[in-house]
């Protein structure tokens, strides 16, 4: 008889085989549920992106909420480190297929990144204020000596002239939607950019060939990225491939 108050141990194998079974269960549970991974824009961080990596895991997405140093290295150097990084990561817990949702200059890396690499893990891509025809401001801001320092090599590359590296970059081949703002705050740079714009980009040089959708909201580039609206319509998008906004643009896709 034991002794009053002592514990009765679990058998060796026993204790092996639930721990076997938890852990295979929880191989299992992660290999069924899709990775995002996040890219945050010039002179950002990660913390840009909390609000978005915070509505994606609690709707049950493993999240890749990548640090890539954005105004240290010129974009196809950023573009290897960063999505690689992020592709990484989802695999190492197992999680997929992949997803990626990106801001402004986030976008150019995952678009030079799979023009060279082939993308079959990837399910959808949405991404946010992206400049993929350049921008009037990223030519006058790489102009002006103590701005272009801050900005680094990559702004220096988002203009639009012989150093566009947006320009140089082709369409799409993967399921992409798009969301982009209409608002701006600031009268100089709106001065410079011909049509609707967010203060950084115009809303048409967001747009891409072959992307299956495009939206257009009232946010400035730098605050999309976190506005309630463009994650929700973003999460939409992962879901359904789909923008559930009634302004939504929807377009033949070589991805449906």
């Amino acid at each position: 008889m034991p002794e009053a108050g002592s514990r009765r141990r679990t058998p060796p194998l026993l204790a092996a085989g639930i721990f076997l079974l938890f852990f295979s269960s929880a191989i299992a549970a992660r290999a069924d549920t899709q990775c995002v991974v996040l890219l945050h824009g010039l002179t950002k961080d990660s913390r840009s992106m909390l609000p978005l990596q915070r509505q994606l895991i609690d709707a049950g997405y493993y999240v890749a909420n990548i640090d890539y140093p954005s105004r240290k290295k010129p974009i196809a150097e950023l573009a290897d480190l960063a999505v690689r990084a992020g592709l990484e990561q989802c695999a190492r817990v197992n999680a997929r297929p992949v997803n990626f949702i990106t801001h402004s200059l986030g976008g150019l890396l995952v678009r030079h990144y799979f023009e060279r690499h082939a993308s079959p893990q990837v399910m959808r891509v949405v991404m946010l204020a992206p400049p993929n025809h350049g921008s009037r401001v990223g030519d006058i801001l790489s102009c002006i000596p103590y701005i272009k320092d801050i900005n680094g090599p990559a702004g220096r590359q988002l203009g639009t002239g012989a150093g566009s590296v947006p320009l140089q970059l082709g369409a799409t081949d993967f399921d992409l939607g798009i969301i982009t703002g209409n608002r701006s705050y600031n009268p100089l740079a709106s001065t410079l950019l011909d049509g609707a714009d967010d203060g950084r980009i115009t809303v048409d040089s967001a747009r891409l060939e072959g992307m299956c959708g495009f939206l257009v909201l009232p946010r400035t580039h730098g605050g999309i990225a976190a506005d309630e609206q463009a994650i929700a319509q973003a999460l939409q998008y992962l879901k359904q491939g789909y923008f559930s906004h009634p302004r939504a643009e929807r377009f033949d896709c070589a991805a449906d």
